[in-house]
């Protein structure tokens, strides 16, 4: 906030009273030197004016010597009449007596002796004696001299007597006064004028100034729209040039750093990878969105928190551990409803001087990557297990039928009938996995067409009433299954409305075959399988239904992962290889479906099929008449 600054307060009032006062000052030391001068000058003037000319005094020194004191008493009266001196003059002889005076008021003094020491001190050591005193009756200032009077006659310059002169001095101060008081009055209107004449020049002065300081205010606020105005080619306008120099280049400074801030803004905010940039004390001032979104905590929350705190290390770390080592963690945030496993990597920021000022943390969800790696090695467990199982069993029954079972002729066809069962197994088995290979490459092609899934289904199911009829359970799937003879029967409830939809129909084919086989090995002799086709909003809803054991709770997620049986032990007695629910899910997936299963334990299960629904065409357009 710019708080308005007092005139007191201000440069302008500084300058202009710095200037008057150097000037009073100025004025006062000429004034006193001046006005000493002029009274030393006046006092000597006066001195001047008020002594006796020395023709005088011969002439007073003359009468002194002469005997007739009546005679030079009125001698020097007359003497001293005849002088044009407004000073009180006697003339005192050497004996003390005083022989005349100039004031005409005080003639009784004549004849009688002085009581002036300062008289009798010149008598005694012939020295001439001036002073200036102050009288305290009369308030007024006095010049005296006393001068001594010598023969004229003699070589000797023998003393007769001294010239006493006292005069007053109030004309002369009076004057001094007179033309100090001018002085003064000349001081106080030079003052007047001198003090209009500064604030002018200090505004002048303090404009730029001012003008740069309002421009330094705007440039502040982020406004460097505006430019100085330059008054001149002196110290004051090369600094407001270089101020509108500097409001140019921080104003491009500041677009650049503001378009760099934006553009860090929009990779931070971008990222799918958390960061985390701290200060030297390792506490938290910057953090993307990615990473409160990892951390399930607000921006307000984190920043000025300790990093170690926000990332739960603070048990086995240090900031100092952070800052020497940068390690490298794995950390693990996963809850009860979700998994999240992050790869902290921690770097310093560091300035060209070694400075150390905070550290960067890069958060990256390897959630999925885990997961993927924990799964590849499932599955290599899972395929090396599912190998080994038949290779093992042959294994033993040609080292049985190499040990001379084969000339045995009922043993040896059983022992050839097994082995050749599990070579047809691991066939399957290899198939599948190059199936689901192929389409975890994406080399799968699938031959797309439109179809009326009414019918393709239906035409699936006839398949296995005909195989109910024969007592004999297989796939369409190039598989022969042996299983114990199970009667069972399949119910139909369908939509009576057309539902078109494209598919690749041999591979849905093979969906729906694994789902039906499924459903009849795990039905109870006598169970009802019911298939079910409807369609809701813009898709088609396919689900088969058994009344088998049904799958735990906890097994529900995992029945379309690789490998995974509920019950492994039927799975792998009744041929299974664990892999046809996971190939099901990766064809309906790339048919843009979707597959799921609900199921009770102990009530059975119900897997579902939704499709993309296609709206229904005429039938000319659908088929061609040839």
């Amino acid at each position: 906030m710019n708080k308005k600054i007092r005139f007191f307060q201000s440069i302008n009032f500084k300058i202009a009273i710095v200037f008057i006062l150097l000037l009073m000052i100025t004025l006062e030391i000429i004034g006193a030197y001046f006005v000493k001068q002029l009274e030393q000058q006046n006092i000597e003037t006066f001195k001047q004016q008020v002594q006796t000319p020395v023709y005088v005094n011969n002439q007073l020194s003359n009468q002194l010597l002469k005997s007739n004191t009546a005679t030079a008493n009125k001698a020097i009266a007359n003497i001293l009449s005849d002088l044009n001196n407004s000073a009180d003059i006697r003339v005192v002889d050497s004996k003390g007596t005083v022989r005349g005076t100039s004031d005409l008021n005080d003639q009784g003094v004549v004849g009688q002796k002085t009581t002036d020491n300062n008289i009798k001190n010149v008598l005694y050591n012939n020295r001439s004696y001036q002073t200036l005193s102050y009288d305290e009756k009369s308030h007024a200032s006095y010049y005296v001299s006393i001068v001594p009077l010598v023969n004229p006659n003699s070589d000797s310059s023998s003393i007769v007597g001294v010239i006493y002169v006292r005069a007053n001095m109030q004309s002369v101060y009076r004057n001094i006064n007179n033309i100090t008081l001018i002085f003064l009055t000349a001081s106080l209107v030079a003052a007047l004028f001198s003090s209009i004449i500064a604030v002018v020049i200090s505004r002048a002065i303090t404009r730029p100034i001012d003008e740069m300081k309002k421009q330094a205010i705007r440039m502040s606020r982020g406004d460097y729209s505006g430019q100085v105005r330059i008054y001149g080619r002196d110290e004051l306008g090369q600094l407001a040039v270089a101020v509108n120099n500097l409001s140019v280049r921080v104003e491009e400074a500041q677009e650049a750093s503001e378009a760099e801030r934006r553009r860090l803004d929009s990779v931070l905010s971008h990222m799918t990878d958390g960061v985390i940039s701290t200060d030297r004390r390792g506490n938290v001032i910057i953090i993307n969105e990615a990473a409160a979104e990892f951390l399930n905590l607000n921006d307000e929350e984190v920043i000025g928190q300790s990093i170690l705190k926000i990332l739960k290390i603070e048990a086995d770390h240090t900031i100092r551990d952070l800052l020497e080592n940068q390690t490298e963690l794995m950390l693990d945030f996963s809850a009860p409803e979700h998994s999240l496993i992050l790869h902290a990597e921690f770097s310093l920021i560091q300035r060209e001087t070694g400075f150390i000022s905070g550290i960067v943390c890069v958060l990256h969800d390897v959630t999925e990557q885990q997961k993927n790696e924990r799964e590849r090695r499932q599955f290599v467990s899972n395929v090396s297990h599912e190998l080994r199982t038949p290779l093992t069993s042959m294994r033993s029954y040609l080292e049985a039928l190499t040990d001379g079972a084969w000339k045995d002729p009922e043993v040896a066809p059983n022992f050839l009938h097994v082995t050749q069962e599990e070579t047809e197994r691991m066939i399957r088995m290899i198939n599948d996995l190059l199936s689901l290979s192929r389409m975890d490459s994406g080399t799968v092609k699938l031959d797309m067409e439109l179809v009326n899934l009414n019918e393709l289904f239906n035409y699936t199911l006839n398949r296995f009433d005909m195989m109910i009829k024969s007592d004999v359970t297989s796939s369409d799937n190039n598989r022969t299954e042996a299983n114990v003879t199970k009667k069972y029967s399949l119910k139909r409830e369908f939509t009576k409305r057309d539902l078109w939809v494209e598919i690749d129909t041999d591979k849905f084919m093979q969906v729906v075959d694994n789902i039906i086989n499924n459903a009849i090995k795990y039905s109870p002799d006598g169970g009802v399988i019911t298939c079910r086709l409807l369609e809701t909003n813009n898709h088609v809803i396919l689900s088969i239904s058994d009344q088998g054991l049904g799958i735990p709770k906890k097994d529900l997620p995992h029945v379309f992962d690789r490998f995974y049986r509920v019950d492994k032990a039927r799975s792998r007695a009744q041929g299974g290889t664990g892999l046809g629910l996971a190939i099901s899910k990766e064809v309906i997936e790339r048919l843009n479906g979707r597959i799921w299963v609900d199921s009770k334990e102990g009530k059975g299960s119900t897997f579902y099929i939704s499709l993309p629904y296609q709206e229904a065409y005429e039938e000319d357009d659908l088929w061609d008449e040839n």
